[in-house]
């Protein structure tokens, strides 16, 4: 659970201390790579490597002894004075412990506690170089003192020089007029500069007072106090701020990481927008053996209101309201068999996501709250849960409140026997609840609230050979309702059963040939497919609609007896399936190349059954596109082709076409091609026919009221090991506008990196009518120095979701 954080602590800025504050680091004249134990590649040099070379501690020079508190030395003379110092002279090497010091001259007086050396010298611990003019070793502990240093810690990368480098008896480094970089010897792009540095390599800390950081030797920020790590461990301090401005308001989020155990962080985020107010955000986060969870918020009191000056821009919605978020996740298991999970979700209002939520705007739609058990047997699986969701619509009309569970019990099992026989059982019962005004709802069937029982026994066999398989199928729904419709006055009836049988057969056969295809061997199939299913009609203008809705032709819906999903609607259908696919395999890996299907539905009688439920009318003739649909004798021809061209490009096509009407319904065509150097292309192509979704009604307000035909084309190149270029447009056809544009770099070098976007998009507010979208523009940087923090929110993940295929590069 670690957290990817420089820890870094921004006390302030004080513009005198780029001048004045941090003693003046010494001068000194800079050391050649190789007295640095820096080795370049050269012909070696790793593919991918940022930097020019590595650092390499050698080998000790003398062995050490078994006890490491004895000294042991070596020089080309010795010589003894009257008081009984020693002078070692010519080249001199200590040893004790893992310390090693190196030098032409040395002196050990008497009491042989501590040793003098004159340089030039050089101190080696453990993956740590320091080089000096003169120093001052003790002989019985860790302590040492040495002037004009110049160090590396070897395995961090981090390289500097200081007026003076002590270190104490406890193993800490302080250095004074001292500076420090990550960056490669001879490139000073940043380094940090302070008067007195302490290096804690025990805790992994550094800190430094009356420090500045300078860009290639310009001062540009001033820290009268800052701590950052100097290994990979986490730390608790202060992270590099995030700094934003939108409409001429300054956003400053300036986070705190708290690091309390191994298993346990925190991360603490006051966040000042100058024309709504002061946001505190937190986070923390636990893991244990067998569970593991985080909760994360945030509170802002009185909404400043935005900088508008119309009373009735949406940013003013909650003006003078407190606003905030809260999210708890949590999830374990008793054993292998028997699991958990807790959620709950909410937020003040439906805009809180819109006016605080993430920097690329992409946010939730609604808050998750959830209580389970699951219990996963091999014949039987239970899961009891009590779940729901807070919708993020503002305003947020009566009928779009979503359904709570309140509880939902499951009871599921497969039983098998030889031959092909198989039974399988289903069960749930819900009840289903939410908090709404019932008279304010238009539809008596919208106002019930309830418990439904559901079960669905069924029993089959299958027939499954390399040559073809059958498999007929006899399902029974059974739902009983008990509903209550509040302080609505209605005639309906509120205890309702229904049931109705589900009987289908599935069947194809697999015709194979071998095919050399380019000198390759293949193998291609031919596999026809015949459905058959029959469900009757039955009355069910009675019934609610808790979580069901009219699924859209598909190929998978070719095949399927249920044309809606949920329980609360069985469809009418008496429907014959052709289908004819054909794969194309490497013999070699059994690999699919290439995979072609085309099929067509034809129905015997008219499908009754909608979401109103009534087995005798059909949608009016005035509404063409449900009556057309109701009562067509045959669907639309759909076809689909997956083809993997080669290692680098596949693509994937659908078109949905309605032969009758002469018309397209729906086509999507994807082209993607990924190279092994990290480069991706993404073209997409959909087309959808206005209204081809029946489970969105007309008066929904994701209804579109036009044909969707959208062009959709990203990449992400990798230019180098150190740049990615990355971009997206999404272009809406039919109303000739951008819904997405993005472009961005991203630079990754040795010793920092760089991320710069601009996006430029539709924000729709969760609405599919055009009259109610906002176009809304960013410019966003991150820059990171590595080893000592970076300033800006993480791209990585959002060019990962607009670039399909793309694998953002850590700094």
């Amino acid at each position: 659970m670690g957290k990817g954080q420089a820890g870094a602590a921004l006390a302030g800025l004080i513009t005198y201390g780029l001048t004045y504050g941090a003693l003046s680091a010494v001068a000194l004249e800079p050391l050649p790579g190789v007295q640095l134990d820096w080795h370049p590649w050269g012909e070696t040099r790793p593919a991918g490597a940022l930097c020019r070379g590595t650092y390499v501690m050698p080998e000790y020079r003398l062995p050490a002894t078994d006890d490491p508190q004895q000294v042991r030395t070596e020089s080309d003379s010795a010589f003894y004075g009257e008081e009984g110092e020693t002078i070692l002279g010519g080249e001199v090497i200590l040893r004790r412990g893992d310390s090693q010091l190196e030098s032409p001259q040395v002196s050990v007086p008497a009491s042989r506690e501590q040793a003098f050396a004159e340089g030039p010298l050089a101190l080696r611990d453990q993956n740590l170089l320091v080089r000096g003019q003169s120093a001052e070793v003790s002989l019985v502990s860790d302590a040492a003192h040495i002037d004009s240093a110049h160090y590396v810690i070897h395995d961090q990368r981090l390289r500097g020089n200081a007026l003076q480098l002590a270190r104490q008896e406890d193993g800490r480094y302080r250095l004074t007029a001292a500076n420090f970089t990550t960056c490669d010897p001879g490139d000073e792009m940043w380094r940090l500069v302070t008067g007195d540095l302490v290096l804690d390599r025990e805790t992994g800390f550094g800190t430094a007072r009356h420090a500045r950081l300078e860009m290639g030797q310009v001062p540009v920020f001033y820290w009268p106090w800052v701590r950052f790590p100097i290994d990979d461990r986490r730390h608790t301090g202060f992270l590099w701020p995030e700094i934003g401005a939108s409409g001429g308001a300054l956003d400053y989020a300036q986070p705190f990481y708290w690091n309390i155990a191994p298993n346990h962080d925190a991360t603490l985020t006051p966040r000042l927008i100058t024309d709504r107010g002061l946001l505190l955000g937190g986070e923390y986060r636990y893991l244990f053996p067998t569970d593991a969870g985080q909760v994360e918020g945030a509170f802002l009191s009185s909404d400043g209101g935005g900088s508008s000056d119309d009373p009735n821009a949406a940013s003013r919605r909650f003006e003078g309201e407190d606003r905030w978020y809260i999210d708890y996740r949590h999830s374990g298991y008793f054993d292998r068999r028997n699991r958990y999970d807790l959620r709950y979700g909410g937020a003040s209002d439906g805009r809180y996501f819109d006016d605080y939520g993430s920097i690329f705007g992409d946010d939730p739609s609604n808050m998750h709250r959830l209580a389970r058990l699951q219990h996963l047997g091999d014949v039987w699986q239970f899961d009891a849960r009590a779940e729901g969701f807070q919708r993020l619509d503002d305003p947020l009309r009566e009928r779009d409140k979503p359904f709570y569970r309140l509880p939902s019990l499951t009871a599921n099992a497969r039983f098998t026997q030889e031959g092909g026989f198989y039974q399988q059982w289903r069960s749930n019962l819900t009840y289903f609840w939410r908090d709404v005004d019932e008279v304010a709802i238009p539809r008596e069937r919208e106002a019930a609230v309830g418990s439904r029982l559901h079960l669905s026994p069924a029993t089959g066999w299958r027939f499954d050979e390399s040559w073809g398989y059958l498999e007929p199928r006899v399902e029974w729904l059974y739902t009983a309702y008990a509903l209550d419709y509040g302080q609505r006055d209605i005639d309906r009836d509120t205890s309702l059963q229904r049931a109705v049988p589900v009987s289908s057969i599935d069947g194809g056969l697999v015709f194979e040939r071998e095919l050399d295809l380019g000198g390759r061997d293949y193998r291609h199939t031919l596999e026809p497919r015949l459905n058959y299913a029959y469900v009757p009609v039955q009355d069910q203008r009675d019934f609610p609609v808790f979580d069901t809705s009219e699924r859209a032709f598909s190929w998978n819906q070719l095949w399927s007896p249920h044309r809606f999903s949920g329980s609360d609607r069985v469809g009418d259908l008496n429907r014959l399936s052709v289908g004819l696919e054909s794969r194309l395999l490497e013999d070699a890996g059994g690999r699919e190349r290439l995979s072609f299907g085309v099929g067509q539905a034809f129905y015997f009688d008219d499908r009754n059954i909608d979401l109103d439920g009534d087995p005798d009318t059909l949608p009016p003739e005035s509404d063409f596109e449900r009556f057309y649909n109701a009562t067509r004798d045959r669907s639309s021809l759909i076809s689909r082709l997956d083809w993997q061209i080669d290692d680098h490009w596949r693509s994937r096509l659908e078109w949905i076409y309605d032969d009758r009407q002469q018309r397209t319904e729906r086509s999507s065509a994807y082209l993607q091609y990924r190279a092994d150097a990290g480069h991706v292309l993404n073209l997409g192509y959909r087309w959808e026919l206005q209204g081809f979704d029946p489970s969105v009604e007309p008066d929904d307000d994701e209804f579109r009221d036009f044909d969707r035909e959208e062009f959709d084309l990203s990449f992400a190149w990798n230019a180098s090991p150190r740049v990615d270029l990355i971009g997206r447009a999404l272009y809406d056809y039919t109303n000739d506008r951008f819904l997405d544009q993005l472009a961005g770099v991203q630079w990754n070098d040795c010793c920092y990196g760089l991320q710069l976007v601009w996006r430029r998009w539709i924000d729709d507010s969760g609405t599919a009518r055009i009259d109610n979208d906002v176009t809304e523009h960013g410019i966003f940087l991150r820059f990171v120095l590595k080893g000592l923090g970076g300033v800006g929110g993480d791209a990585g993940d959002y060019f990962e979701q607009a670039v399909p295929g793309y694998r953002a590069t850590a700094f």
